[in-house]
């Protein structure tokens, strides 16, 4: 049961996985619905794992490899999971787990309507941290879901998702707690962990001539200057950054700290090690520049660190500023 939530969360990441893919524009064939399909799923090298705790001290990681999906060019995404697929490394602990916790169902699937534009095409060999949202549905309940993914291209026709960090799931709040009951019986168990760490690896292809189709256009982030941004928008915005910055004065993590970043030089926060390019920059952090930079990082400043594609909403980038001007005063 254990890991039927971690499964459980796994799917959800793996919905965000997509989201994620289908927000860099990488835009392909196959026609549905009047829609063509974005990125396809590779089932054979995509995998989720999950991990359980038995009498305190016994830990085990199991698995899921009967995965499927994919992303329309409208945004909607679709992920499928095999639930029958559960390895466990013990036969009769796979076929309980399907009985019991899953309830002899056999598939579970992820449903998302995601902005296409939302994220910039990354070039091959860059990296982003990207937050997706969705919703999965899992043996009669659905879920709500929210992660931060690392997105990496590995080529014109293949992107890498994973989690960025472990992800921790509540089989309560996954309604298994009678599932994993029944288990603890069947076993003898004095206990199983109730809250379990699951991480996800996808891989998304692409046919070569319609990843060519790619649609990158730049926002236009001079504009976003003179909107007036909501704050509390843009609290929602930065959870895109949180990952790596801190709004705290000292606290620096994979980013610098932004306190106090407007009005101030790039490339100068104590501490923290920047890219040449940006310790030279010369830029000064106004709503202007930080539009232009968040909209499309790489671009805009070239030998940047920051792994993140960019923002690509309008609205979106002026609540940020809004926010930021805010929470970093000094």
């Amino acid at each position: 049961m254990l890991r039927e939530t971690l499964e459980e969360e796994s799917m959800r990441n793996v919905m965000k996985a997509i989201v994620v893919l289908a927000g860099f524009g990488l835009v392909s064939a196959a026609v549905a619905d009047g829609h063509t399909t974005s990125w396809t799923l590779d089932g054979e090298n995509s995998k989720i794992a999950f991990g359980s705790i038995k009498r305190d001290t016994v830990g085990e990681v199991h698995t899921f490899d009967g995965l499927s999906g994919s992303v329309l060019d409208d945004g909607t995404v679709n992920v499928q999971i095999d639930l029958t697929t559960v390895e466990t490394l013990i036969d009769i602990r796979n076929e309980r787990m399907k009985e019991y916790v899953f309830n002899g169902m056999k598939t579970a699937s992820l449903d998302a309507k995601i902005d296409m534009s939302e994220i910039a095409g990354l070039s091959v060999g860059d990296t982003a941290l990207v937050y997706a949202e969705g919703v999965l549905s899992l043996v009669g309940t659905e879920i709500e879901l929210e992660t931060e993914m690392f997105v990496a291209r590995l080529s014109k026709t293949r992107v890498l998702v994973t989690t960025n960090d472990m992800v921790m799931l509540s089989t309560a709040d996954a309604g298994l707690t009678t599932g994993i009951d029944k288990l603890m019986e069947l076993a003898d168990l004095p206990g199983i962990t109730r809250v379990s760490p699951v991480t996800f690896r996808f891989i998304f292809t692409a046919d070569e001539q319609k990843a060519d189709a790619a649609s990158t256009a730049p926002a236009s982030y001079v504009q976003v200057a003179a909107v007036s941004g909501d704050p509390t928008a843009g609290m929602t915005v930065f959870r895109k950054c949180r990952a790596c910055h801190s709004l705290e004065e000292g606290k620096n993590g994979a980013g610098p700290s932004l306190h106090g970043i407007f009005g101030a030089t790039a490339g100068q926060v104590e501490g923290f090690k920047y890219s040449d390019a940006m310790t030279t920059s010369g830029i000064i952090w106004d709503t202007e520049t930080t539009a232009a930079f968040v909209t499309k990082p790489k671009e805009y400043l070239p030998g940047t660190k920051m792994a993140f594609a960019g923002i690509r909403k309008d609205e979106d980038i002026a609540n940020l500023i809004a926010y930021l001007t805010e929470e970093t005063a000094n």
